[in-house]
């Protein structure tokens, strides 16, 4: 454990890409599984399960590629802004693992860095979980572990409203048909309900529905879940996107549809099954027109929005934030998205939709 305490005076010195992780190749799989489900109540054969939609893929999820992308966009943006920051990439759950980066920066010399979390939204799985994994590996790495702090929540900077409508307006192209004439979704990944009660997951996701369907024009839209992974007793944030389809479906509201994961920040192997997989064969069945609008990836305005977080704490700009919630938090709370699992014995089942929940791929 670092005796030393933190000198907060120290300049920033560096930046860190904090992610998930996952497998490269089939061999990756299960012990990525192992790790993500480690002191969860999971049965071995809905691991398997979810090893099989790894290896529908060839046992390598794209996350990884999609991290090396983004820091090379990155490296990039810094650059042309005159940051001189070195950029290293720490995993919760896959290689390079969080101690090992923060060794790797403490043999460097770095003392104090900054940080960028590939979720856009508060949640403990996206937010608070990450910050207690750097700390448990600051205590791993031991005496002048660097520090890291995270850059604030981007989920209303216009740079992400931006690339997120006009993802919307290509997906609508590929329809071809305006967005005004098409039912958007934005899907987010599905939380217990225990965790969304206390933190500002649902409030933030809106107002960034709301943001983005205002400026590409569109009136029908919702915000719906998908990849809940949960016991059927414990109950998670709903609806589920392929309810949601097929409800509108029954209906008979549904012309055309654009699914835009805007809870995701790539396309990585939740985005790919639930989606592109299984949303798009629903689709298929009921003859609905359907385009999956792209996460925001390495466009370019997510990226200098990345490029804005970094000089706001850096003292450069001022921040900027569109809607009515302003701009986020530079610093947690201390009780900022507390959460402890309440996990009832066993789990399996199945889920409102009548698929078994239990067994979905997670990335982030």
């Amino acid at each position: 454990m670092p005796t030393t305490k933190p000198d907060r005076s120290v300049p920033y010195d560096s930046f860190l890409l904090v992610s998930f992780g996952g497998p490269e190749g089939p061999d990756d799989v299960m012990p990525f599984l192992e790790n993500v489900l480690r002191g969860k109540n999971v049965p071995r054969e809905r691991m398997l399960e979810v090893a099989e939609h790894y290896q529908h893929f060839g046992g390598v999820s794209p996350i990884n590629q999609h991290n090396r992308e983004l820091i090379e966009a990155i490296r990039e943006e810094f650059s042309k802004r005159e940051i001189d920051l070195p950029i290293y990439w720490g995993n919760r759950n896959w290689e390079p693992y969080f101690p090992d980066t923060l060794r790797h920066m403490k043999d460097d010399g770095k003392r104090r860095a900054l940080a960028f979390f590939t979720s856009m939204f508060s949640c403990y799985s996206g937010c608070r979980q990450y910050r207690e994994n750097i700390q448990e590996a600051r205590e791993q790495v031991g005496d002048d572990a660097p520090l890291v702090e995270k850059v604030r929540m981007g989920f209303n900077h216009p740079g992400f409203i931006g690339a997120m409508t006009e993802s919307v307006q290509r997906a609508a192209d590929s329809l071809g048909a305006a967005p005004s004439d098409a039912t958007l979704l934005f899907t987010a990944h599905s939380i217990p309900l225990s965790m969304a009660e206390n933190c500002d997951y649902e409030k933030q996701l809106r107002e960034a529905c709301r943001l983005v369907a205002e400026r590409a024009g569109v009136a029908d839209w919702d915000l719906v879940y998908q990849s809940r992974s949960g016991p059927p007793s414990q109950p998670w944030l709903e609806p589920d996107i392929l309810d949601a389809i097929e409800s509108r479906h029954q209906s008979g509201t549904l012309q055309r549809l654009i699914l835009l994961p805007i809870g995701f920040v790539s396309d990585h192997m939740e985005v790919m099954f639930d989606l592109d997989e299984e949303a798009a064969e629903l689709c298929q069945e009921r003859s609905i027109p359907m385009a999956r609008a792209r996460t925001a990836g390495t466009h370019p305005s997510f990226v200098s929005m990345i490029g804005d977080l970094v000089e706001e704490r850096l003292g450069r700009r001022e921040k900027s934030a569109v809607g009515e919630l302003g701009p986020w938090h530079d610093v947690c709370p201390a009780n900022c998205c507390l959460y402890t699992p309440r996990r009832p014995p066993g789990v399996g089942g199945q889920g409102t939709s009548g698929r078994p929940v239990g067994s979905k791929p997670s990335e982030r």
